[in-house]
């Protein structure tokens, strides 16, 4: 083997060294840059599982809230809708009372909303048919505590389903039932609630 060869065998020795080396590096670097992308993508998928957690239970949290919410919505609903009944029914019960115990309570009503001086008692037409034989003499006997008070009859009637509308000159007090009991619904709803809910 000549010097050159040797020389050239030396070389080639070193470059195939060299190349070992430079390829071992090389694979070394790859290793750690896959070893480091691993881990920041286990980190990732780790960050993005406990953020879905998170988001899953903000979801259910906001849906059970919106849930819960509009469970009492539809309670509160039925429950205006049971006393709306009640009223309703009550009411009624006052429209179908017999004659003499449906005037029993007219009476009482005009004892407490007749004023002094001289006015006018207004009925349906329905009323105004099933008026007690004695009702002028009944109804003078219940105004004889105020002083100066007196109602009449006219023989005309009025709009209403169930009590009466006074009349004294330009001013009207509406005590048809409608009217008493729409003036009166929260008190109403609130004594109809206590009993049925408290």
């Amino acid at each position: 083997m000549t010097g050159l060869d040797k020389i050239l065998k030396h070389i080639e020795e070193d470059a195939v060294s060299a190349a070992e080396q430079c390829l071992a590096e090389a694979k070394q670097k790859a290793d750690e840059i896959m070893a480091d992308a691993r881990a920041e993508g286990e980190k990732k998928c780790a960050k993005i599982a406990e953020d879905s957690k998170m988001d899953v239970q903000s979801c259910l949290s906001r849906a059970e809230s919106a849930a819960n919410l509009q469970e009492k919505k539809l309670i509160l609903k039925a429950k205006q809708e049971i006393i709306s009944e009640v009223i309703n029914n009550a009411k009624n019960s006052l429209l179908k009372l017999p004659d003499k115990e449906y005037f029993d309570v007219i009476i009482k009503m005009v004892q407490k909303h007749a004023l002094t001086g001289a006015g006018y008692i207004l009925f349906s037409e329905t009323d105004s048919k099933r008026l007690p034989s004695q009702f002028n003499e009944v109804l003078k006997n219940c105004l004889s505590g105020k002083a100066g008070a007196s109602l009449t009859l006219t023989g005309d009637t009025v709009n209403v389903n169930g009590g009466f509308i006074l009349v004294y000159g330009d001013v009207e007090i509406n005590c048809s039932f409608d009217a008493l009991f729409a003036a009166a619904k929260e008190n109403l709803q609130d004594k109809v609630s206590e009993v049925l809910f408290d």
